[in-house]
């Protein structure tokens, strides 16, 4: 998968793109990860991305030519199954989107910034728009960190044991169930016993039902969709 992401702050990445899963990702040849600085498309001599809102309202708005020309160039080279902008309006992220995602062989990821991006970007170009939770970030780069791992790390190859994003929380609309290790008994707090007697069948079983209890508990409200 090839996710190429457009910022006007690449180095906000470094931390979360050089380690752990994406890491592991990345080294393996299963993800590659491309950030671009939408200052290299602007046209003026200060490299200037943004300007006043017309209408006078407060704030600034990213401009659409450097965004427009970004977007162009790298999609004259790259197929994109996705072009996703990263807004507070956006559909949410969940379990269910991040496996689609991860489906994709290419995505463009679109960081905004300021009051955020001149909407004719959002009529003309984006496709995907998404939303990490109702609050308001700074900017996009750090949703995009977040959405880049959520999926990255559902790749085929990406996790030393495949099968652990099949039991994350959200696959089945459930939560993930308790989950312990050494030693199996700590100042007198004791592991369950079913996990500890080697019955693969009554472990799945007790799991099974602790995610249930755990997300009725919760979040009830996953249990209705």
């Amino acid at each position: 998968m090839k996710i190429d992401i457009l910022t006007l702050f690449p180095e906000m990445f470094d931390g979360a793109f050089s380690h752990s899963i994406i890491k592991r990702a990345k080294e393996k040849g299963l993800a590659e990860i491309n950030l671009f600085n939408i200052r290299d498309w602007s046209a003026g001599k200060h490299k200037t991305v943004d300007d006043y809102p017309f209408g006078g309202t407060a704030g600034m708005v990213m401009m659409i030519e450097p965004i427009a020309r970004c977007i162009e160039e790298l999609s004259s080279k790259t197929v994109y199954d996705e072009v996703i902008y990263l807004s507070p309006d956006g559909n949410l992220l969940d379990q269910k989107l991040a496996n689609r995602l991860s489906l994709s062989k290419n995505l463009l990821i679109l960081c905004g910034h300021y009051k955020g991006i001149d909407e004719r970007i959002r009529e003309h170009f984006i496709t995907l728009e998404i939303s990490i939770g109702d609050y308001v970030l700074s900017g996009g780069e750090l949703a995009a960190a977040v959405l880049s791992d959520a999926v990255v790390r559902l790749l085929p190859g990406v996790l030393n044991d495949e099968t652990s994003a099949l039991s994350d929380s959200f696959q089945d609309n459930l939560l993930s169930p308790p989950v312990y290790t050494r030693p199996s008994d700590f100042r007198g707090w004791k592991v369950p016993p079913v996990l500890l007697s080697g019955n693969d069948k009554e472990i799945v079983k007790w799991r099974h039902e602790q995610s249930i209890e755990r997300t009725k508990k919760r979040r009830p409200g996953l249990l209705s969709e």
